[in-house]
């Protein structure tokens, strides 16, 4: 998954190097910023085996008709930028530098925040006048109830870098909202600080490997590290596995600048024989940068691979098996920050599970018991936990929503219905719209089974299908939440792989206590694409499936696991239709001297 390496469960699929998309989609860092570091999201990812991704932005500021604070001379304005916690506590991030009598600052200083796609980051920003006598402090040093307050401002991250050119004016006003209201404006701009686009595609084949089975031939994969700068080395793609082949060639390896870290950065290539049990047999390893990879692409020459010393061979060996490198290609990826600030959208549609296995919703043991304390059910829960992210990569907020399982009053079972009773209209607005009518429709049927998803992700498949031939900046998103089994496993199956070739993700929470064993297939976390009945395989992996039990300790968002896949698979899509940001467009048409 993304860009982690796992040797067992998976381990048979290339992982990491594709994965460079996953990493251009979200960077990658840690620690905290607008992205928070949690030790619990850190924990419940490594039982997963996977890693935190992010993108790093720099915020760049500047203000205008700031309010003059001092009498002599204008104010010296410095600006403090804050992550809002959840509990509503502020953590501050930075502060630029202060810019001497000025109303109308341009900071250089910039401030770094960690862009995390599955989670909302609302930040906040304050805007202080530096007394005169503090000018030869740091900004660090500066207590700033010392200091003149000039405004406030605030927003979530995301509001940032869905603007076209990634920047936002907010209006600045007294805190809280008491006092006046008209401060003057605060401008935000937001860049990505990725190493580089540039990334390296290669193909690599091997000749005359050793064979280290029995009774077939080996079956071996690649794994390349970056040596570290603290010593030792750092796996950061691995190839899939080639089953019974001493001549293998795999499939390509795309690796990021943020990889390799540069072409003249050495990299280990070990090659294994794959065992299912995890315990690999070495076939033999060797050290060589980009550029020198590169030459061998050139001269259409082969290294050999070596064995390292050991406690039992004082000498390295050298194999007879060699490594060659068939293609080099140099390329650009694009981020998905890269698609949303110039247009692409996101659209959120969500399917709820009322079959009779959730409980009479009467009862306070039902999953769709409705608590009159507004205590939110796990349904409601999921809905406003993704909805709220999502919502901002959809400008017209207007959402499909349907139910399934359901009985209507004096009808029959339907398994997909729309959520707001309407015959013709299945959507409805924003996400107090898909709360409003699901609690309106656990009054208006009467809850039935079985569990089927085939027929709501063939009604979301049919819309993203018709959006190909009228808007290629849409990608849709479907949300089902659920409690049971489903019975139409195959069909199921069947319809993601259609929907595979489709602008087309599929999230899916599973509530409650069942026995969810089925939707680990569907998710095909196991280097395993899913397959239909007629033997054709998923173009891609467009499944996401998190049990809200699983959630450690409850103090990780379940968004934040179900939504973490999503920008990898936004891009893996946009790459295999080449559908490029809209600004490449513009650069391309001008050089052209088109207007």
């Amino acid at each position: 998954m993304g860009g982690c390496f796992s040797d067992v469960r998976g381990g048979q699929q290339a992982i990491g190097g594709g994965g460079g998309l996953h990493q251009m989609a979200q960077g990658s860092g840690g620690g905290g910023g607008a992205a928070a570091h949690n030790d619990a999201v850190e924990f419940f990812l490594q039982t997963k085996g996977l890693q935190t991704l992010y993108t790093q932005l720099e915020l760049s500021f500047s203000a205008s008709k700031l309010l003059d604070r001092d009498i002599m001379s204008k104010s010296d304005p410095m600006a403090v930028i804050y992550a809002k916690r959840r509990d509503g506590s502020l953590e501050e991030l930075g502060r630029t530098e202060v810019i001497m009598n000025s109303l109308e600052p341009t900071w250089i200083q910039k401030i770094s925040v960690n862009y995390q796609f599955e989670i909302v980051q609302p930040l906040v920003f304050h805007v202080y006048d530096v007394d005169t006598q503090y000018h030869n402090l740091p900004v660090k040093m500066l207590k700033l109830k010392d200091q003149d307050f000039l405004g406030e401002g605030s927003c979530v991250l995301s509001a940032i870098v869905t603007k076209r050119n990634r920047t936002l004016t907010l209006n600045l006003h007294n805190q809280n909202g008491i006092g006046l209201k008209n401060l003057g404006t605060l401008t935000v701009q937001a860049e990505e600080t990725v190493a580089s686009r540039n990334a390296v595609e290669m193909t690599f084949h091997c000749y005359h490997l050793e064979n280290k089975d029995l009774f077939s031939k080996s079956d071996p994969f690649l794994r390349i590290s970056r040596i570290a700068e603290t010593g030792g080395y750092i796996p950061i793609c691995k190839t899939e596995v080639i089953q019974n082949n001493l001549n293998p060639v795999w499939k390509p390896l795309c690796l990021t600048m943020q990889q390799y870290i540069s072409k003249d950065n050495p990299l280990i290539i070990e090659c294994f024989d794959f065992n299912s049990n995890g315990n690999h047999v070495l076939i033999g390893k060797l050290q060589k940068t980009v550029a020198e990879l590169e030459n061998l692409h050139k001269t259409r020459a082969g290294v050999n691979f070596i064995i390292p010393p050991s406690r039992l061979r004082a000498v390295e060996k050298v194999m007879e098996g060699q490594l060659f490198v068939e293609g080099y290609i140099e390329k650009q990826l694009y981020s998905f920050l890269d698609y949303i600030s110039t247009g692409f959208e996101l659209n959120f549609m969500v399917a709820v599970d009322f079959t009779a296995s959730n409980g009479n919703p009467r009862y306070p043991d039902s999953l769709h018991y409705i608590d009159a304390s507004g205590r939110l059910n796990a349904y409601q829960q999921a809905i406003m936990e993704v909805g709220e992210v999502i919502q901002f990569y959809d400008s017209d907020r207007r959402f499909p929503a349907w139910g399934f399982g359901a009985k209507s009053l004096g009808g029959s079972v339907s398994h997909c219905f729309n959520l707001n009773g309407s015959p013709t209209d299945f959507e409805v607005t924003g996400v107090e719209g898909i709360m409003g009518a699901y609690a309106s429709t656990l009054h208006n049927v009467s809850l039935s089974g079985p569990t089927l998803f085939g027929p709501v992700i063939n009604k979301a498949a049919e819309i993203a299908g018709r959006s190909l031939s009228l808007d290629q900046n849409k990608y849709f998103i479907l949300l089902i939440i659920t409690d049971g089994v489903i019975t139409d496993m195959q069909e199921t199956k069947d319809a993601l792989v259609r929907a595979s070739d489709l602008p087309l993700s599929i999230l899916i929470i599973g509530v409650g206590g069942a026995d969810f064993q089925q939707m680990e297939i569907l998710d095909a976390d196991d280097g395993r694409r899913l397959e239909s009945s007629t033997g054709r395989i998923a173009t891609r992996d467009i499944v996401q499936f998190v049990p809200m039990r699983e959630v450690h300790g409850g103090q990780i968002s379940v968004v934040q696991a179900l939504l973490e896949e999503l920008p990898g698979q936004f891009l893996t899509y946009m790459r295999s239709r080449d559908i490029k940001p809209h600004f490449l467009n513009v650069v391309q048409d001008s050089a052209q001297g088109n207007p």
